[in-house]
């Protein structure tokens, strides 16, 4: 089984200032060093330029971790589930999980990234600032005709991961099944088959009426997420959709919807 899940907006730079810098080759899925490499420049190079907060598309009170963004090359690193913070990580708390859980090949965590593309929740990466919506082209700095309005990067970050994940996400993939936690705009970087893939959607119940309230529904993907890292193995290992709902219906009430040609499987937890 593999979870997927998104990033968080808000991330907490190590303390310690000696801690290792980034190294790009010692990530999970190291074949993609080339393609975070490219990101990377261009995230660095953006970060820099006049027009920082509208490449990246940040508010004005956030452009502080913009410019940190230049550092990236040597800024201290620590295991991802200690820099994404925020309700989905509050909720999963990784930082108690059996160090075990988080390493059983079974029971895979898989964070997707504007910047990586994806990383384990171990993965030593530093604080950054940069989302999957984002277009990430900067104005080139070349001579001649054309140079002023060139530019260079790797463009829509969703495509661009798209094409780098297709194919290592699909050997490692294989037939196992891909519980999604993840939100839309990180969907799109990379899909398992429909019919291997548990889409996971929180709904809160109001005078009959079902509601998505994205501040509940991080909640529930990360507390599920943690409620299937602590579940005991059963005889075969793994888990099967079935056992997810049952893990889930512990907490919340359950509806499962199956997967359609081009759909995958839903899981409904309804608070």
């Amino acid at each position: 089984m593999l979870i997927f899940l998104p990033p968080s907006e808000g991330k907490t730079p190590p303390n310690d200032d000696d801690a290792p810098a980034l190294d790009l080759e010692r990530l999970s899925l190291h074949t993609l060093a080339e393609q975070r490499r490219q990101v990377l420049e261009a995230l660095i190079r953006a970060s820099a330029n006049d027009d920082a907060q509208q490449i990246l598309k940040v508010g004005a009170t956030v452009m502080p971790e913009v410019r940190e963004n230049t550092r990236l090359r040597n800024a201290p690193t620590a295991p991802a589930h200690e820099i994404y913070t925020g309700v989905l990580f509050d909720a999963l708390n990784a930082g108690t999980l059996d160090p075990a859980a988080l390493d059983d090949p079974s029971r895979q965590v898989l964070v997707f990234s504007g910047l990586f593309g994806v990383t384990s929740l171990t993965d030593l990466i530093p604080a950054y600032r940069l989302s999957m919506g984002v277009t990430l082209s900067v104005p080139g700095q070349g001579q001649g005709p054309g140079a002023a309005s060139a530019s260079s990067g790797p463009g829509r970050l969703g495509s661009f991961w798209k094409a780098a994940l297709e194919e290592p996400l699909d050997d490692l993939v294989g037939d196992q099944l891909v519980v999604d936690c993840r939100s839309s705009s990180y969907v799109q970087a990379y899909r398992a088959a429909p019919e291997q893939t548990l889409m996971v959607n929180n709904f809160t119940e109001r005078n009959g009426q079902l509601k998505t309230v994205t501040h509940f529904a991080k909640h529930a993907r990360g507390l599920l997420a943690s409620m299937l890292l602590r579940a005991p193995a059963g005889t075969e290992s793994v888990l099967n959709i079935a056992d997810v709902a049952e893990i889930a219906s512990q907490r919340w009430r359950v509806e499962l919807r199956p997967a359609g040609p081009r759909s995958p499987h839903q899981l409904d937890l309804i608070d």
